[in-house]
């Protein structure tokens, strides 16, 4: 029988990468949230269509690991705040080519300069290389 009383889930490296990345996201989501009413999802899909440009909700999906289902939610409600065009490929019609319009591309400015600045206030506590060898851990961990 195995001893149970030495296992601390504090300490067990999935869980706290998701209460670290629980309570980072939870202090920009009330940025996107507050000014634009998005969801998590939503600035996802902005993020992804603004820093590389047109491409499709199966890109994205591939691209940000995200389900579907909820990329699909999330074009549906950038297209509706009219952030976001789709247009019916040519050459497969069961894909739509995404892509941001103006006021799309004014939101992801504004987002991108905001999350520069969390990003910065984030790693004040960190030294420059203990930033470096944390995002060095976590992309690895990430395997991006």
């Amino acid at each position: 029988m195995s001893d149970h009383t030495k296992f601390d889930l504090r300490d067990f490296l999935p869980y706290l990468l998701n209460q670290a990345a629980e309570m980072s996201s939870l202090g920009f989501q009330q940025y996107y949230k507050s000014q634009y009413g998005m969801l998590r999802t939503e600035w996802r899909v902005l993020f992804h269509l603004g820093r590389y440009g047109e491409m499709t909700a199966k890109d994205i999906c591939d691209r940000a690991r995200l389900h579907k289902t909820k990329v699909s939610r999330a074009v549906s409600a950038l297209e509706a705040r009219r952030f976001l065009t789709r247009e019916q490929l040519s050459h497969d019609r069961r894909h739509e080519q995404l892509k941001l319009t103006t006021s799309g591309l004014r939101a992801f400015d504004e987002l991108y300069l905001a999350a520069q600045k969390y990003d910065a206030e984030i790693m004040a506590d960190f030294s420059d290389q203990e930033g470096e060898a944390l995002r060095k851990a976590l992309l690895k961990i990430a395997e991006l």
